[in-house]
């Protein structure tokens, strides 16, 4: 038989549980054992994620009903077209922001959590020569709440879980075994679970975004029901990739309503149709944002060296009945002067460089090698600034012809 978790090796938990597995759900809450006195209010802790404080700087330059206006102008050297917008992760170190700002001149980057579009939060921090003016919520309007998202879940949804938004949707997966110890909780039926019990299983819920399927039981998102938190239409990554593919494509991809309503502007800069530059393209949230916004995608050129992933976003043009052109490219390394005058003779100028570099050395979840911009995968950043510099040397060498 297994021995028993004692209370010096987690003083926090008054469980009778076997030490192995009292370990693993520390393992899998982030090890945090720091809940001895259980007095705090239970809609403080379901909600500390919501009400931190950056959650309330996180509105950018303007949320709907609610306009800001960038911290200073944009650089005259960076005005558009062309239109560029670079997207990271907003927990990336502050001097790795400076970096990025410095190598797009001094532009200062819009950090916006997409709690105020949708019914998740996502952090990110967008750098931009995007118009302000007249921004607009796609339509149709995305749920705002986990109910509106998922009704279903409402009856089985105990009312000391008062989350009404999911935290930042990861790559991570919580593991069958994981929801298998929650329902441990719940073993003895009906009977009142004790307040401490319900501060360990809420952090949980936050850490892994778990809902209730059933009474006492809950479950990791499914793909399409992620697909809707950010945005897309259901099964827009089924069919190209495995299910774990899906799940990383999803967790490294736009909040599509936010990214929508910063384009928006564009629909009366380029209303017979735009040219798209979207490097590193993923799943291709920002295309599926212009596309929601009603622009009609003259020619995208998506780059993007996963093959599943591209694969994504052919059939995605497929489905989406597109009548433009659709150029697929492998690396954005690739993209050299003689190539990018050579794709230009082809489609003309381009209107608008959309893309967010890989984040892997960047994010606070990244314990073993947050290195910033200097990590293998987070370099690839330098890539964006630089082909935005090419494109506009060309367009500036050919502005006659344009």
């Amino acid at each position: 038989m297994d021995e028993e978790a004692s209370s010096s090796d987690h003083p926090s938990v008054k469980l009778r549980w076997p030490k192995k597995e009292v370990d693993l759900w520390y393992s899998y809450i982030g090890g945090q054992r720091r809940l001895k006195q259980c007095n705090e209010p239970l809609f403080k802790i379901s909600r500390r994620k919501m009400a931190s404080p950056n959650s309330t700087k996180m509105k950018g330059f303007g949320i709907p009903h609610q306009f800001l206006g960038r911290p200073k102008p944009l650089p005259e050297s960076m005005e558009g077209p062309p239109y560029f917008y670079f997207e990271n992760v907003a927990s990336a170190p502050k001097m790795e922001w400076e970096t990025i700002k410095r190598h797009f001149n001094g532009v200062d980057p819009e950090i916006v959590d997409a709690m105020f579009f949708s019914a998740c939060r996502r952090p990110r921090g967008y750098v931009h020569n995007l118009p302000l003016e007249d921004r607009k919520l796609a339509l149709p309007t995305p749920p705002m709440t986990i109910f509106e998202a998922l009704p279903f879940t409402t009856r089985f949804w105990p009312h000391w879980d008062t989350r009404e938004k999911l935290n930042c949707i990861s790559t991570g997966r919580a593991t069958d075994s994981f929801c298998g110890l929650i329902r441990r909780f719940f073993k003895n039926g009906d009977k009142e679970i004790p307040i401490h019990e319900k501060h360990e299983i809420l952090q949980g819920l936050r850490k892994w975004n778990l809902v209730w399927v059933g009474p006492g039981q809950v479950a990791p998102l499914e793909p399409h029901e992620i697909e809707l938190f950010l945005g897309f239409d259901k099964d827009h990554t089924r069919g190209c990739s495995a299910m774990s593919d899906r799940y990383d494509a999803l967790g490294n991809s736009f909040q599509v309503d936010t990214v929508a309503y910063h384009l928006s502007p564009l629909r009366y800069l380029y209303p017979d149709g735009i040219v798209v530059l979207s490097l590193f393209s993923g799943i291709g949230g920002g295309e599926v944002a212009l596309h929601k916004l009603g622009l009609f995608l003259k020619v995208l050129v998506a780059v993007e060296l996963n093959a599943k992933l591209r694969l994504v976003i052919a059939s995605w043009w497929k489905k989406s009945h597109q009548k433009g052109e659709l150029i697929l490219k492998e690396d954005v390394k690739d993209l050299t002067y003689e190539a990018l005058s050579t794709l230009m003779d082809k489609v003309g100028k381009i209107d608008l460089i959309i893309g967010g570099s890989p984040c892997n050395n960047l994010s606070g979840n990244n314990r073993i090698s947050r290195v910033g911009l200097s990590g293998k995968e987070s370099s690839l950043f330098f890539e964006f600034p630089r082909i935005l510099n090419i494109v506009k040397q060309i367009m500036s060498e050919r502005a006659k012809q344009y």
